[in-house]
């Protein structure tokens, strides 16, 4: 059985390499790439409001006095966006110049940012992602939930169409990199 539990800063800093380990199989991204994420995400538990959820398998077949320790096959993650942040000020510039500074602001001035959605490799295709977005995004107070994903058909934009997201940008490339990206938003709170 499968269950979602919040944890704030400290538990997802404590749980860091298992967090790191569900991102390696789902990504797959090269082995010199895996320590810059990890600090990338450990400064993110710094920013506003920030939540975390992680997807456990809980072995209900046991009594309750010989249970395991839940296994972790999933987490998401997300936080307010704030001028200073990276990712909200890359965002913002790009996409006041191309739709426009009120545009921006009505996408950006108080949103949610959904840093971070992965399930394990043996447990993606069961509606685990889904759950955890929308159980990330129950009772936010700010208006909108934005994200960045890769501008190409995969299971993730399928996942985040489904679930009315609509991109702000696509082909977007961002600085120092080279892959591309579409950033994409829908306005809270999830139905």
């Amino acid at each position: 059985m499968i269950e979602f539990r919040g944890a704030g800063p400290a538990e997802f800093t404590e749980r860091l390499d298992t967090v790191i380990g569900i991102y390696t199989a789902a990504m797959r991204p090269p082995a010199d790439q895996i320590a810059g994420r990890k600090t990338i995400m450990r400064n993110h538990t710094t920013y506003p409001y920030f939540q975390c959820y992680f997807a456990e398998l809980r072995d209900s077949s046991l009594s309750s006095g010989n249970r395991e320790k839940p296994y972790v096959v999933g987490f998401a993650y997300g936080f307010r966006g704030a001028p200073g942040q990276w990712w909200h000020d890359v965002v913002l510039r790009a996409l006041t110049e191309q739709s426009g500074p009120e545009a921006a602001h009505a996408w950006l001035g108080h949103a949610f940012e959904l840093a971070e959605v992965h399930v394990h490799p043996d447990y993606q295709g069961k509606g685990i992602g889904r759950a955890m977005i929308r159980t990330l995004c129950a009772g936010r107070p700010e208006r909108s939930v934005v994200l960045s994903t890769h501008d190409r058909p995969t299971a993730a934009r399928h996942l985040y169409a489904s679930l009315g997201f609509v991109d702000l940008l696509s082909g977007f490339v961002f600085p120092g990199g080279y892959e591309e990206y579409a950033v994409a938003g829908r306005p809270l709170p999830l139905r």
